[in-house]
């Protein structure tokens, strides 16, 4: 349908869909053969996306994401990857959210959301800009790195010794991916007050190792 192929990989509400298909006797009943016949892909109750064999284009699961459960960014091990800062794909996708924990089962994959307050979630948010041809929100690097720390329960660092063996043995981040950080968005996130003295050991590993 060549209106449908217009939206491109953007998710759509089922009103929008439906408001397309005024001359069709039954529109609810043609989505969902729509659906069946896999021009549509159901997100969620009420959320679409064109199917890649109707908009010719690959679906973003980042953007999918934003548009699944919101307010929301991608963030954890979901960014990290993005930006090439490990060495792992990811399959399930992991976002940050400022509303309560969630998790989509959907055609797509598993999508995965952690709680955590506003004050902290505002922090270090990028709107990440693809082909000029949509946006989706994502934690800044260093944002991505102090929610891994902060949301993974019991991992804990007592020393530098520890946050290095992290970052180079356990999550195989190469020190030159940190150049240029902004160490601003470390701070902002300790003064939220989550793990605390374990953002404080990340930040003082970045300094000793001349990062920024």
């Amino acid at each position: 349908m060549e209106k449908l192929r217009d939206f491109g990989v953007i998710p759509l509400r089922y009103s929008v869909i439906s408001s397309l298909l005024q001359s069709y006797k039954d529109p609810k009943n043609k989505v969902r053969m729509m659906e069946k016949s896999g021009q549509l892909i159901r997100l969620k109750k009420g959320l679409y996306v064109v199917s890649p064999k109707i908009s010719k284009q690959n679906l973003s699961k980042n953007l999918i994401s934003n548009h699944l459960y919101g307010p929301s960014y991608v963030s954890l091990e979901s960014a990290l990857s993005y930006y090439g800062l490990i060495p792992e794909r990811t399959v399930d996708t992991y976002a940050i959210t400022s509303g309560r924990k969630k998790h989509f089962e959907t055609p797509l994959g598993h999508f995965h959301y952690i709680g955590l307050p506003s004050q902290y979630f505002a922090i270090g948010i990028r709107l990440q800009t693809h082909n000029d041809e949509y946006a989706f929100l994502i934690a800044s690097p260093e944002k991505a790195l102090c929610d891994f720390i902060i949301t993974r329960a019991g991992l804990r660092f007592q020393s530098k010794k520890a946050i290095k063996k992290f970052i180079l043995e356990d999550i195989r981040f190469d020190n030159q991916n940190m150049a240029g950080w902004d160490i601003s968005i470390i701070d902002q996130c300790i003064e939220a007050g989550y793990k605390k003295k374990e953002l404080k050991l990340l930040k003082e590993y970045i300094k000793d190792e001349n990062c920024i």
